[in-house]
C-alpha cells in the first residue's frame, strides 16, 4: 500500500474518513483499529515523523474516550500547513 505518494488532499480525504471510523469505533471494534490506523498512520508519512504519528495514533484509538482526537487531520495539518510556512521562511 503506497500512501505517501497521494496528493495532499486525497490524504486530507483518507484522513477526514480514517478520524470518522475511529471516532465511530465501539470498544470491541478498538482492538482491530488502533493498530489499524498506527500502520496507516506510518504509511501515509514516512520516517521518523510518519512512526511517532503511528505510535500516537495507536495509543489514541486504543484508550477508551481518546476516540474522539482527529489524529490523521492533526498529522496532515502539522505536514502541509506548518511545515510549508516554515520551508517558506527558509527559502527567503
Amino acid at each position: 500500500m503506497n500512501l505517501e505518494n497521494l496528493s495532499k488532499y486525497k490524504k486530507l480525504a483518507l484522513s477526514l474518513v480514517f478520524d470518522a471510523i475511529g471516532m465511530l469505533s465501539f470498544t470491541i471494534f478498538d482492538v482491530i483499529w488502533a493498530p489499524a490506523s498506527g500502520y496507516l498512520m506510518s504509511k501515509m508519512y514516512k520516517g521518523k515523523k510518519g512512526k511517532i504519528a503511528g505510535v500516537i495514533s495507536f495509543i489514541e484509538e486504543i484508550i477508551p474516550g481518546l476516540d474522539i482526537i482527529p489524529t490523521f487531520t492533526i498529522m496532515w495539518v502539522l505536514t502541509y500547513v506548518f511545515q510549508k510556512k516554515e520551508e517558506e521562511v527558509l527559502e527567503v
